[in-house]
């Protein structure tokens, strides 16, 4: 545990000068994710936060959309031949009566850049495993989510702001969940943007605050397919980046009802879908 950062021995350059000195870098170790027990998937992360990716991973699969679904988690022990435990194993126990569905099946149809499938069937399979609507009130009164685009702009600042292992090692992504307000809701690290999204969806899953109604979900980088899925899963209603979108996930985006702005850097921005939670005429008026 506790092995976010690691120290190595590197060889700097600067202007001809040359110089040894440790560094701190991110460490990145496999996690095997088992479901009651099988084996289900392995993913490259950050350790930290682990039981939170596995439940967040589960979600974005139709596995998982509320805490009592839930019976526990737990590492798994004798992972080495000497039977110490690695902390690299994790084993999610569903409570009784939870239907699993096929998820092999549906991980071949989501993973889309290397199973060849087109993008009509990766559409399909969120379309059918998604639990909830992208709705901005659930049958509240509450108006539907609006957000102006100084709001949306503030942000990346705010993101970068509370990103503690970034400044360390510079090799981290980072997924910050927003309220509409802007009020930061929570932020998690890791080498891989997808698994930081689902430690967020993964504490929120254990907290009981699914389906995210209303609120934002900002990453560094780009903005993927499997992103874009991540939060539909979730039911969260506007998805930034900083960096470009695919365009399947445009195509999800719209299909969902999910805002997705891209290029989200100082006053600029690109909103690709969901338009109308993005307060454009009161930006167009100030330009």
């Amino acid at each position: 545990m506790g092995r976010v950062t690691e120290r190595r021995k590197v060889i700097r350059i600067r202007d001809g000068a040359v110089s040894t000195r440790p560094d701190t870098l991110v460490a990145e170790e496999p996690l095997e994710i088992r479901l009651n027990g099988k084996p289900l998937a392995i993913t490259m992360r950050t350790p930290g936060d682990d039981f939170a990716l596995a439940a967040g991973f589960l979600v974005s699969e139709g596995v998982l959309g509320a805490a009592d679904e839930l019976q526990n988690i737990v590492y798994c022990a004798g992972a080495t031949v000497d039977g110490s435990n690695t902390y690299n194993i994790v084993d999610v126990r569903t409570a009784p009566g939870v239907v699993i569905p096929d998820i092999t099946l549906e991980r071949n149809v989501y993973t889309t850049s290397s199973c060849g499938l087109c993008g009509k069937a990766s559409l399909d399979a969120v379309r059918t495993t998604a639990r909830w609507s992208i709705d901005d009130t659930h049958g509240d009164t509450a108006p539907p989510v609006r957000l102006g685009t100084e709001l949306l702009a503030s942000l990346p600042d705010r993101l970068r702001a509370a990103q503690r292992v970034f400044d360390r090692t510079g090799g981290l992504h980072a997924a910050a969940l927003f309220t509409e307000d802007g009020e930061l809701v929570d932020i998690r690290e890791d080498v891989g943007r997808h698994n930081a999204v689902d430690k967020l969806v993964g504490r929120a899953l254990q907290n009981g605050s699914l389906p995210l109604s209303r609120t934002v979900l900002l990453v560094s980088g780009r903005a993927s397919f499997e992103l874009a899925q991540k939060a539909v899963m979730a039911g969260i209603p506007v998805l930034a980046a900083v960096s470009a979108p695919s365009s399947l996930a445009v195509d999800l985006a719209a299909e969902s009802n999910l805002t997705l702005v891209g290029f989200l850097r100082g006053t600029s921005m690109n909103v690709y879908a969901g338009e109308h939670r993005i307060a454009l005429q009161a930006a167009a008026a100030r330009s």
